[in-house]
């Protein structure tokens, strides 16, 4: 009974070894290393969000690369009403920021584009003043997660 259990032990082990050493190739894309640098953006659009857009991406690319790209930035803000109470007054707004990203390599004649489209929503305060707080808070958020996918794209379109 012993030996039988062994024999079975030892296929699990070799099923085992088998499919941990032969793998699908998949390898998971390291972000962490950007390999351009941006040379310059130039941006149409809501200014607040461009410039917020633009200084993050300018700080979170390498400068010291070979690789330069031109990033043209048209950014859309669309603030639209997403909650009303039964007095008919404004609960909830949402924003949407649609980024359209043009780029390409100093080296490069042809154009590459893609777009970014991020959403959320922020509470109506009592004060207006605290609204825009929300609001502003919001764009902050929104601003970090477009900044992410735009340098997660170019490192991945401009590798093609």
């Amino acid at each position: 009974m012993v030996n039988r259990n062994k024999g079975y032990i030892l296929k699990f082990l070799l099923i085992l070894v088998y499919f941990s050493v032969t793998s699908c190739g998949f390898k998971i894309a390291d972000q962490s290393n950007v390999n351009f640098s941006i040379r310059e953006i130039n941006t149409i659009g809501d200014k607040r969000v461009n410039f917020k857009i633009k200084n993050e991406l300018l700080y979170n690319t390498n400068k010291n690369e070979q690789n330069e790209l031109i990033v043209n930035l048209n950014t859309k803000k669309i603030r639209q009403i997403k909650e009303k109470n039964i007095k008919n007054e404004i609960k909830k707004y949402e924003l949407i920021l649609n980024v359209k990203v043009e780029f390409r390599g100093m080296n490069d004649l042809v154009k590459k584009q893609f777009n970014v489209k991020t959403s959320g929503d922020y509470d109506v305060a009592d004060r207006y003043s605290q609204t825009l707080t929300n609001e502003k808070k919001l764009i902050d958020i929104l601003v970090e997660k477009i900044v992410s996918e735009i340098i997660n794209s170019l490192a991945i379109r401009n590798d093609l």
